[in-house]
């Protein structure tokens, strides 16, 4: 079988909506692990954002864990939330959901500028996409660690090559591209219904 580093989301994917077209939790933070090793790939100018998912993950999941029947569905997470008015809370389970989605849509238009700007640099395409998704949310000091961190950007080319794996690479890419967006589209309307979308970082 072919497949390049993005085989194991594009598999996970699939099987994060109920018959009934809710969000799953598990699935749904299944596919966004399968996007750790990916990120891997980008080095140290990825360490921040690697961290930041690894522990929204961790966060989301260790509530998932202590009650899983409960938690069955991903926006179940934010409502007992919601009700019990800690939604806001900079540990919650909705800040979690939320800064996940967030580091998500910068991947996504990270790989999408990768598809449609050959001629751009990793650094060109990380900043671009770091400024349409990221940015608004994060005070100074994140936004200096990005800038900083986005001077370490790998080599495009050396870094398509060692994603590329035995399969189509960029096709994957929009299949990743295509496949993740709406869902990550889902969960900030969701939020911005719960008026929780808009939440920034110190």
């Amino acid at each position: 079988m072919e497949v390049t580093v993005f085989t194991p989301a594009l598999e996970g994917i699939k099987l994060v909506k109920s018959e009934q077209g809710e969000i799953l939790t598990q699935p749904f933070l299944d596919a966004c692990k399968h996007i750790l090793p990916v990120i891997d790939k980008f080095g140290a100018a990825m360490a921040l954002v690697k961290s930041d998912i690894g522990g929204n993950i961790s966060r989301l999941e260790s509530k998932y864990s202590s009650n899983p029947t409960k938690f069955n569905y991903l926006y179940s997470l934010v409502q007992v939330e919601v009700e019990t008015k800690t939604a806001k809370s900079s540990s919650s389970c909705t800040n979690g959901l939320l800064w996940l989605t967030r580091a998500m849509d910068f991947l996504v238009a990270l790989f999408q500028n990768l598809i449609e700007h050959a001629d751009w640099s990793m650094s060109q395409a990380c900043t671009d996409s770091y400024n349409k998704t990221l940015k608004k949310w994060h005070g100074w000091l994140a936004s200096s660690s990005f800038s900083v961190a986005m001077k370490l950007a790998p080599d495009r080319k050396k870094f398509m090559e060692v994603i590329q794996g035995t399969g189509d690479i960029s096709a994957d890419i929009q299949k990743f591209c295509t496949d993740f967006s709406p869902i990550f589209e889902e969960n900030h309307k969701f939020l911005a219904r719960c008026g929780l979308d808009d939440m920034k970082a110190p």
